[in-house]
C-alpha cells in the first residue's frame, strides 16, 4: 500500500492531516479519539505492512474497519 492509497482510507475514517514533519513525513491526527501518528511521504513507494499497523495502532483504528473503508 503506498501514501495515496493509505491516506485516502484514514480520510474516509474521519482522519485529517494535521502538519508536516520532518523531511518527507506528515503528522496525522483521528480527532474522534484525540490520537496521532507520523506517516512516511514516499509518493508511489509501498510501506510496509508493519509501518501501515504501527500507524492503525497508533490512531485507535481496528483493521477489520480500515480494510472496509
Amino acid at each position: 500500500m503506498n501514501y495515496r492509497d493509505l491516506t485516502h482510507k484514514l480520510r474516509r475514517l474521519g482522519c485529517s492531516f494535521d502538519r508536516q514533519g520532518k523531511g518527507d513525513h506528515e503528522i496525522w491526527i483521528n480527532p474522534a479519539k484525540h490520537r496521532r501518528t507520523t506517516i512516511p511521504n514516499w509518493g508511489n513507494r509501498d510501506l510496509r505492512p508493519g509501518t501501515v499497523s504501527s500507524i492503525l495502532r497508533d490512531l485507535g483504528i481496528a483493521r477489520n474497519d480500515f480494510d472496509q473503508a
